[in-house]
């Protein structure tokens, strides 16, 4: 019997193609076929042949046909073809990049953040570059259903070996209660944050987070996972304040237009008439529960004027944030997200006006004749620190205005 896993088509750059064959005897033959065969073969074929080791494999013959792989997405390949001829639950995991382990904060920003197709390394090796507030390494609808297995490990393996910058790293699983079983593959491996697709129910939000908790025993990681629901239905949408509220780890809650729109049997267009409604519905949800609006991505990546407007719109909605898929989408978003100088000028008198007011003891922060109360003070504190993070306001702005 013989096993494939990994790609190696013409657009297929950074990848492999393993094909593995467990034989009677002859011991472990491996064959290279790359065009750097001369430079990294050697190389290539000890981590095939330790991975093999690992597996208690005496007798095979591997061939790798390599189109640029880097030796995560290597071993990844071998031990996928592996396990579709012996199923095993143990992990051949190469050192983690000790860079890799940096936590993130609930209420960070998540203005854009990138979609990349979890079985597709091309996309993931250089994606930090493009400075998204995340990278999203899609397990569900950007991978093919027989690709699933191979598509864990490899999302796995680039969690613990591909840098990506310092941005916040995001799995979406797939849809409950099959995505459980991605869990174990990316819990223990310092993933930032769960994207749920497909949320209905805070049930669902509960299983993840019991599924989560067993692994964290198991394995004794004990490193935050936050949750992003996804809602992408009718019954997502009537249910979205639930969910919103289901548990402490949910820091955000985002609204998936293609799935809804079929649900509700309707077009989809960018004026956005038909999920008004569903958009409106889960922004208050995300407001009331304090969690982070996330709004749909927009599928037209040629029309950066639609995008331009849709930004507006989704804004002034209340969105905090959009899912992008392909990166010439981050700077349009991000730009037209970020407060704008007539928000941040207001913000600034607000926050003086608080700071001076504190400095003298005083219970009550007045700006000229009206009375700034808690929530808007927060919210102006939100809208310099979102300032700050974007790139539209100094760091250090108030030591020098307040000197």
């Amino acid at each position: 019997m013989i096993a494939t896993a990994g790609n190696n088509g013409e657009k297929d750059r950074s990848d492999c193609l393993v094909t593995l064959e467990l034989v009677q005897s002859g011991g472990i033959r491996i064959e290279v076929l790359s065009k750097v065969n001369a430079l990294y073969g050697e190389d290539i074929r000890l981590l095939c042949k330790s991975i093999l080791d690992f597996f208690s494999i005496e007798h095979a013959v591997l061939e790798v046909s390599d189109k640029g792989a880097l030796p995560f997405v290597i071993a990844a390949r071998v031990e996928a073809a592996i396990k579709q001829l012996k199923p095993t639950d143990e992990q051949y995991l190469l050192e983690m990049l000790p860079e890799n382990l940096y936590h993130t904060v609930a209420d960070q920003p998540r203005t854009t953040r990138l979609y990349l197709p979890g079985n597709t390394p091309s996309l993931m090796i250089n994606a930090g570059i493009h400075k998204p507030e995340g990278v999203i390494l899609d397990l569900e609808d950007a991978v093919a259903f027989h690709k699933k297995g191979e598509a864990r490990l490899l999302v796995r393996n680039a969690l613990r070996n591909l840098s990506f910058m310092r941005v916040e790293r995001m799995v979406r699983i797939n849809q409950i209660p099959a995505g459980l079983e991605d869990l174990d593959y990316v819990v223990p491996h310092n993933v930032n944050l769960v994207l749920v697709p497909k949320c209905e129910s805070a049930a669902q939000i509960h299983s993840v987070n019991e599924r989560i908790a067993l692994i964290q025993n198991k394995t004794g990681t004990q490193r935050p996972v936050w949750l992003m629901p996804i809602i992408e239905s009718a019954l997502g949408v009537l249910n979205s304040f639930e969910i919103a509220k289901s548990a402490e780890n949910v820091v955000a809650m985002a609204i998936g237009l293609e799935d809804y729109a079929a649900d509700m049997g309707v077009n989809r267009t960018n004026e956005g008439v038909e999920s008004l409604f569903a958009r409106v519905q889960v922004v208050h949800a995300c407001k009331a529960a304090r969690i982070q609006a996330i709004d749909s991505v927009f599928s037209d990546v040629g029309d950066m004027i639609a995008l331009k407007a849709n930004v507006q719109a989704s804004k002034a909605l209340g969105f905090e944030g959009m899912g992008c898929i392909h990166p010439r989408q981050i700077s349009i978003i991000r730009e037209n997200f970020a407060p704008n100088e007539v928000e941040i000028e207001a913000a600034k008198k607000i926050v003086k006006a608080f700071k001076i007011a504190s400095e003298k003891g005083l219970g009550v922060v007045s700006l000229g004749t009206k009375m700034i109360d808690a929530p808007v003070v927060k919210r102006a504190m939100r809208t310099i620190d979102l300032a700050v993070a974007l790139g539209r306001l100094e760091k250090n702005w108030s030591d020098k205005e307040l000197e």
